[in-house]
């Protein structure tokens, strides 16, 4: 099923966009598309103007746990305005106790488990979980608390498409436990991270980031719930980014968000340039 992009124009002449969502019945190619369909509001109807294909980007999420970011990015796309064209194709746990796949399920999203304890080494667990991501031809894989370490050949297969959130300000308290890192080194502020994976851990170039305040008295549990709230509305943020192909990397190994200068994000999870 293909999605319908609706626009109308009034009589006056001033121009609306509906968000009006409706399908399309049809066999889907490798990559599917939406069609952009132009109309001309006239006093007794709408006339059809021209129809693009545009292409439909494809996201498999992997998860390890109960996925709560994994969900805020499928809710942020499904409230998406018309412009934003993507699909999640498939919710990938290395665990079968993942209680993101029940909900994932729920919402009719495809899901699949590579359960990283049947392969004798890390190696073979990723050309596994490769495989299956592979299958469904996605355009970028976000990692949404998938608490395994890539290796450098997987990372290279799909180079350049790998998305992680990371629960610090990097470079800083790259690794595991963040909180309590923070709160015993004394920062004033913490946050998170999504960048783009690269072989070396909680590295690459940096797309967006979100700041909290470390209040005295925070416990690692504490901090952990502040930066959550962050980190679900910047994720959902940077997916509509990429569904809408505004992401790209310069010859500085930086990234660049066309139209979007300023990708830092409050405590309450707003973004600074949209105060």
């Amino acid at each position: 099923m293909d999605t319908i992009e609706v626009a109308y124009r009034h009589s006056a002449g001033r121009l609306r966009i509906m968000a009006w969502q409706g399908s399309v019945n049809g066999k889907r190619s490798v990559h599917s598309h939406k069609f952009t369909i132009v109309l001309n509001f006239l006093l007794k109807g709408y006339v059809l103007v021209s129809s693009t294909p545009v292409h439909r980007r494809r996201f498999v999420i992997l998860i390890s746990g109960r996925g709560s970011n994994m969900q805020a990015i499928v809710k942020a796309l499904q409230q998406s305005p018309m412009d934003t064209s993507a699909e999640v194709v498939a919710v990938i746990a290395n665990r079968d106790d993942a209680a993101g796949l029940r909900w994932a399920q729920q919402q009719g999203l495809a899901t699949a488990v590579v359960p990283h304890r049947a392969y004798n080494n890390r190696e073979a667990f990723d050309q596994a979980l490769g495989d299956c991501i592979a299958s469904f031809a996605p355009d970028y894989v976000l990692l949404a608390g998938f608490m395994r370490i890539l290796t450098p050949g997987f990372v290279q297969r799909f180079r350049g498409q790998i998305i992680n959130i990371h629960p610090s300000l990097l470079p800083a308290f790259p690794g595991l436990h963040t909180h309590q890192q923070a709160i015993q080194t004394g920062v004033q502020w913490h946050g998170c991270t999504v960048h783009v994976v690269t072989p070396l851990l909680d590295n690459g170039p940096i797309i967006a980031q979100g700041v909290v305040p470390v209040i005295e008295g925070d416990t690692p549990e504490d901090l952990a719930q502040r930066v959550l709230t962050v980190e679900h509305a910047m994720y959902g943020r940077v997916a509509g980014w990429l569904a809408q192909g505004k992401v790209t990397i310069d010859s500085d190994d930086k990234v660049q968000v066309d139209g979007v200068p300023v990708r830092a994000f409050y405590a309450d999870g707003s973004q600074v340039n949209d105060k």
